[in-house]
């Protein structure tokens, strides 16, 4: 299976697909906004990154005004709030074979683009 979960807004989301070449390459893309993430799909990203912790972003405009940073949060939590608000999806998130791949620095795009 070939997939990326991505936000179609998200100009960095954009810039990596077109790095590394998703659409040609015929990966199968899921606007997260438009079409959110099911449970079964979240329990899937988990058991493959180890941990919900992993799949959150704390960069989410909403994690500050929820007083996310004051409190000590849970792996139910991290699911449970990844489910509710898919801006706490880190971005984006691909998964390649049994390969997960997390977010957007520069090791986690380049690994992506090498198992594809």
């Amino acid at each position: 299976m070939k997939k990326i979960y991505h936000l179609s807004a998200c100009s960095t989301c954009k810039r990596i697909l077109d790095e590394v070449g998703a659409v040609e390459k015929g990966v199968k893309l899921q606007d997260i906004k438009t079409e959110p993430i099911t449970p079964e799909q979240i329990d899937e990203m988990k058991a493959l990154a180890g941990s919900y912790e992993a799949l959150f972003s704390r960069r989410s405009m909403k994690y500050r005004p929820m007083g996310l940073h004051e409190k000590t949060l849970s792996e139910k939590d991290y699911r449970n709030l990844i489910l509710e608000e898919y801006t706490f999806l880190k971005r984006p998130v691909a998964i390649i074979g049994k390969q997960i791949f997390v977010g957007n620095d520069k090791k986690t795009v380049e690994g992506l683009k090498a198992a594809l």
